[in-house]
């Protein structure tokens, strides 16, 4: 029985790591894909910066949501990304934030 659990097991431990490390890329977007990069404006210790313009996002702790709809939609002297980014990419970069954020 233990076999047919593993084996059963199997695709969905190992297919999520074959898509990619969706942190990693979030983080990607985060520090070099936007344009004007996120790391330019904000604080993020995980992504190692140190941005003074927009809120330091370690102190905001912001949820996925929050972030979305920020970086979708802009907020403030914020542009709006939803031109320059997929809406994946968003959701990617949104889960990275509200993740890290505070660690």
């Amino acid at each position: 029985m233990r076999q047919w659990m593993t084996a059963a097991l199997w695709p969905a431990l190992v297919l999520p790591a074959l898509a990619g490390d969706p942190l990693a890329e979030g983080r990607r977007i985060f520090t070099e894909l936007a344009q004007p990069s996120c790391s330019l404006c904000h604080t993020l210790n995980d992504a190692g910066s140190a941005g003074q313009i927009g809120p330091n996002l370690d102190e905001l702790r912001p949820t996925a949501e929050q972030v979305g709809k920020a970086v979708s939609g802009g907020v403030g002297i914020m542009p709006p990304f939803a031109d320059s980014l997929s809406p994946e990419q968003i959701s990617a970069v949104a889960a990275y934030v509200a993740g890290v954020a505070g660690s």
